[in-house]
């Protein structure tokens, strides 16, 4: 309750970013409600919680069995239990959702994004019970939901669309026959998909089967229908989306576009505001267009008309086609709101309530750029495979009216595997995209998180790269580059681990300098003075030794203390390959602990900067601007370690999840590449394949179970072994 309490009190002073916006932070007295609950969880809960605070309205959370901990239970004024981790049970649940409105005397409710954000049926339920449902009617939601039905209402609003089958034959003969007509290569979408899901890409005739059934499995799972468009692939697009905003009074405008052409896997990663590139008259051709296309389908609230822009096409009147529309708030909406110095959340509620826009189309302007990168628990080095766990330390650059973080975790909570991987929204700002890119480079540089595997490292090497400098990239930007942005791993270099050394030597000296100060005895051996440390710490020699291992590399170090308190360094790395010969460095090195808790001021080579070193059991992470990154772990060796006997011949899960489909059984022969099994965890279906020709010995799991990463899923044998 103290802690709930506290969290409260906080969120009485405005965060920076949102003391930015130009509305009133005024309670209104013409209609906004007293009190609403947020049937949604994790960052867009807290950010919806934090505007609703200001405008001095009550919030009520709504969390399950796996949140009764989280952050945006402890900041609602109040909070809900809904069920069980698994969504279906919980937060899916509109029925039980409504009834904690109900009886918590909520006058609104107020979905987030994903969940039951687009679900027609919830806006029905919650306006035959007296609830606002604050977003869209529901024969908007319906009529853009289905992809296939927003394209002809698109088309019959002149909002160009792309070419394509739209059709209710879901037969593979179809299939074959309309994408012969559009002409690979295709685009697969489910058709009431959404955030990258059931959508493929189709080369040829050869794979569409195998794609189309694909697609169909992870539509139904992730919306409860399997039904698939087909549209022709656009093969370098941009992806450029509109803001817009409607209110009940037949008002609407567009706040601006959306770069978020930076995609893995059909999913956005970085994302800007404004275009980079884009032109006045273009901004206007296409903030027209998604106007007329929030018009057709009577739409009120915040919305955001999506399009892939042609780059291969010059002309900018046909350069550009409808995509789809998000009747929502997205993801990306803060970089909208740091641009135009807006609160779309604010816009919300007031919109909800019967109020009028807060402003015209003529009194919306742009102000700067901003960028936000989204922090995900993610191996980019291994498919951008997700990962799951508990966020063990956790540092992030001071929030201000140029960075601003968006997040529904902190320090110690666990990344669920039944939600989002998504740790945070770390958004930009400045005057020109140069300077927002240069705040942006140092914001990434600044978040630190251990425990779990992070996108971090690659983020920074996406804004880091040529082509994004330059702006103007497609979608194709991530798998053009892959070996600029995600590199082989490279060894260690001198800097890290002469800081790494000089931390655990000074952690040492904290430690001793502890255990002095609490020693009542004068002849402790704790009682040394700075100067002696280096040779108490080693037993008598004039040297520290401290060992490392790099990846396959075992690393020696010798450090010896001059007389003015820095440290020479003799480095020797050793590769475990047979033969290797030793490789050796030497180092110069100046550093002591600031007031911020692990980090280092350090000058090597008269060069002096920052670092911070975190150690996490046997492994010393090692934050610094570095030439190959920004994080880099060192593991301690200890002198015995046990690993797990994998069985030979077995398949390992790569990641927690659940098993989607099995497609042999024991006995069966296989060839190599054949898809064995299909491993399905948030938004990622990851085929699991026959590395060579044998037969299946055991398969150790059924359909629908879950299990860890590392997990053996079956064992094969050669066919020799028959």
């Amino acid at each position: 309750m103290a802690l709930r309490l506290m969290m409260q009190r906080s969120l009485r002073t405005s965060p920076a970013y949102l003391r930015t916006f130009s509305t009133s932070s005024v309670l209104y007295a013409d209609g906004m409600f007293d009190k609403i609950l947020i049937a949604n969880r994790g960052e867009i809960a807290c950010r919806v919680i934090r505007t609703a605070r200001r405008l001095g309205v009550r919030t009520v959370a709504v969390y399950s069995d796996a949140d009764q901990n989280s952050l945006h239970v402890k900041l609602a004024d109040e909070a809900v239990r809904i069920g069980p981790p698994e969504v279906a049970q919980s937060y899916l649940l509109g029925n039980t959702i409504l009834e904690a409105a109900k009886s918590t005397g909520a006058q609104a409710v107020h979905p987030g994004y994903g969940f039951l954000s687009e679900n027609a049926d919830f806006s029905e339920l919650c306006h035959s019970n007296n609830i606002v449902f604050i977003g869209p009617p529901a024969s908007a939601i319906r009529q853009m939901g289905s992809k296939s039905a927003s394209k002809e209402i698109m088309e019959n609003a002149k909002v160009p669309i792309i070419p394509g089958y739209h059709g209710a034959a879901q037969d593979m003969e179809t299939f074959r026959r309309e994408a012969a007509k559009i002409k690979y290569p295709i685009m697969i979408k489910a058709v009431m998909g959404g955030g990258g899901r059931g959508m493929r890409v189709c080369n040829n005739e050869a794979e569409l089967e195998e794609l189309i059934e694909s697609a169909q499995r992870e539509s139904a799972s992730a919306f409860g229908d399997s039904t698939i468009l087909l549209e022709k692939y656009i093969t370098h697009p941009r992806h450029i989306e509109l803001q817009v905003f409607a209110d009940t009074h037949g008002n609407c405008v567009y706040v601006f576009e959306r770069d978020c052409s930076v995609q893995r896997r059909n999913q956005k990663v970085i994302e800007e505001a404004p275009a980079p590139l884009l032109t006045e008259e273009r901004r206007k051709l296409m903030g027209e267009a998604a106007v007329n296309a929030a018009k057709a389908v009577g739409y009120v609230g915040a919305g955001t008309v999506e399009f892939i822009v042609d780059t291969n096409n010059p002309d900018p009147n046909t350069n550009f086609y409808f995509m789809e529309m998000n009747t929502r708030l997205q993801v990306e909406h803060p970089i909208t709101e740091m641009i135009s110095k807006q609160d779309l959340v604010e816009w919300q509620l007031r919109v909800a309530s019967g109020q009028v826009l807060p402003a015209k189309q003529s009194d919306l302007k742009i102000h700067g750029h901003a960028f936000e990168s989204r922090i995900y628990a993610e191996d980019p080095s291994k498919g951008f495979i997700p990962g799951y766990g508990k966020i063990n330390h956790l540092a992030t650059p001071e929030p201000s009216e140029f960075v601003r973080i968006d997040s529904g975790v902190v320090q110690g909570d666990q990344i669920s595997t039944y939600y989002d991987n998504m740790i945070a929204k770390l958004i930009v700002w400045d005057q020109d995209r140069d300077r927002a890119l240069k705040r942006m480079r140092l914001a990434l540089d600044q978040y630190q998180v251990i425990g779990l595997t992070t996108n971090t490292s690659f983020l920074k090497r996406v804004v880091d790269h040529p082509a994004f400098i330059k702006g103007g990239v497609t979608t194709k930007f991530i798998p053009e580059y892959e070996k600029d942005l995600i590199p082989q791993a490279k060894p260690a270099e001198k800097n890290c681990i002469a800081i790494a050394s000089v931390a655990r030597i000074l952690k040492d000296v904290q430690e001793l300098n502890k255990k002095a100060s609490t020693s009542k005895d004068p002849h402790s051996p704790f009682l040394a003075s700075p100067s002696e440390v280096s040779f108490r710490l080693n037993h008598g020699s004039a040297a520290r030794h401290l060992h490392f291992v790099d990846l396959e590399t075992n690393i020696s170090v010798k450090a010896s203390q001059t007389a003015t308190g820095s440290f020479l360094l003799d480095i020797t790395r050793t590769h475990s390959a047979k033969g290797s010969h030793p490789v050796h460095e030497s180092a110069e090195i100046s550093a002591s602990f600031t007031d911020k808790q692990n980090q280092l001021q350090v000058i090597i080579d008269g060069h002096r900067f920052y670092a911070t070193v975190v150690q996490q059991k046997d492994d010393l992470h090692v934050f610094y601007d570095g030439k190959n990154g920004n994080h880099f772990v060192l593991s301690i060796p200890v002198l015995e370690s046990s690993e797990a006997v994998v069985e030979k011949g077995s398949l390992l899960s790569p990641m927690p999840g659940t098993v989607k489909k099995v497609f042999v059984k024991d006995g069966d022969h296989v060839k190599k590449g054949q898809v064995l099994v299909i491993v399905y965890a948030m938004k990622t279906e990851l085929p699991i394949k026959a590395a060579a020709d044998g037969v299946i010995k055991k398969v150790l799991f059924k359909e629908n179970e879950i299990v860890e990463a590392g997990t053996m899923l079956l064992t094969m044998k050669d066919e020799a072994e028959e």
